[in-house]
């Protein structure tokens, strides 16, 4: 669930349906030369994303960078991939610089496949562009009654523990896991201190960042509040920020995701070759080939509600369990629209407007 800091401020929000939403951005996508059916898959993995309250991952930031990257050649619009390797269980894909939404959602309906046969399915892929929220691709397993894991290795932007510049990614790492009546658990966190788009929010909203999110340029952990006004100017921090708020394990973390989506795919991590794409793992695991889907998903049923329905501490009002408020997000803005920054819709003007397009349509 996004901290309050990042949200849209009410006087700057314009809303936007769903179905609006979906519309344009597939227009969008469509005339950078991607095929109706990538365009399509794109602006679901976007769309998705605002709906369940990523706004990190969304159309305000993420649209405005893949436009640019077509525009730019930096990024391929055709259709397709190559397969490196594959067994029954197991395949390697080479995206050939092709958008990580749209391969992805393919990617893990690969790795579904695989599972139905033999239990587990495991795609790793590399050379991509961006992945935007991986937790839509663990998503995708759980809404199959599997449980869906992905990790993503991709740039050059966090410190390690004791390192004076940044040599891993944010590298996030996500789960989800069906239930029977309570909404899935949906794990989706970088393993830095704070995600990078969730900046670009920071300084959108004008919110300060909070002590230990960012390091000064030599590695050091910045220990106040601290405005953002230009991105150069800090590092990001491990998760856990300093070594003793346990930033060792965020720097783990980040490791873990390296090795099982860059290194696994035969790549080299970003520190080792500069530019060289995203790469991302989805698994699938199969219940039925572990244990009885309908107990699990009662199992799950009596942890979920046993958390949701927990006493919360003093000054709190509940307690949440991963996924939860996107479920609920998603409901709510299905009913009430989604929430852009009048900056966006302003962008948005621009985009269609020299594109030839209609556009965005508002809702009040």
């Amino acid at each position: 669930m996004i901290l309050e800091r990042f949200k849209v401020p009410v006087k700057d929000q314009v809303f936007v349906s769903e179905a609006a939403l979906r519309r344009t951005v597939t227009q969008i996508f469509e005339k950078l030369g991607l095929t109706p059916e990538d365009a399509a898959e794109g602006a679901d993995v976007l769309t998705m994303t605002d709906l369940r309250g990523v706004e990190t991952h969304g159309v305000s930031n993420m649209l405005r960078a893949y436009v640019r990257d077509y525009k730019a050649g930096k990024l391929d619009s055709r259709s397709g991939w190559r397969i490196v390797r594959e067994s029954p269980g197991t395949a390697v894909i080479d995206a050939e610089r092709r958008l990580g939404i749209m391969v992805g959602p393919k990617a893990m309906r690969l790795a579904i496949d695989k599972a139905r046969r033999v239990g587990v399915g495991v795609v790793t892929v590399f050379n991509s562009g961006h992945f935007g929220a991986i937790g839509h691709y663990a998503m995708q397993a759980a809404e199959q009654g599997m449980v869906g894991v992905c990790f993503t290795g991709a740039g050059l932007s966090v410190v390690p523990t004791f390192a004076a510049k940044p040599l891993l990614g944010t590298n996030p790492i996500a789960l989800a896991a069906p239930a029977r009546h309570e909404a899935p658990m949906l794990f989706d966190a970088a393993t830095s201190a704070i995600a990078g788009n969730k900046i670009r929010l920071a300084m959108r909203v004008g919110s300060p960042l909070l002590p230990g999110w960012v390091t000064d340029k030599e590695g050091i952990p910045i220990m106040e509040e601290k405005p953002v006004f230009d991105r150069d100017e800090y590092h990001q921090a491990p998760l856990g920020g300093t070594r003793e708020q346990g930033s060792h394990k965020g720097y783990g973390f980040a490791m873990m995701a390296e090795v099982l989506s860059t290194v696994l795919s035969g790549a080299l991590p970003t520190m080792l070759a500069a530019g060289s794409g995203s790469k991302n793992h989805f698994a699938a695991y199969n219940i039925e080939a572990f244990t009885d889907p309908e107990q699990f998903k009662d199992t799950m049923d009596g942890m979920l509600k046993t958390l949701r329905t927990a006493t919360p501490a003093p000054g709190q009002e509940r307690v949440l369990y991963p996924g939860l408020s996107e479920a609920e997000e998603i409901q709510h803005r299905r009913a009430h629209g989604i929430p852009l920054h009048k900056e966006v819709i302003q962008w948005f003007g621009v985009c269609t407007g020299e594109m030839g397009l209609e556009p965005l349509a508002t809702m009040r």
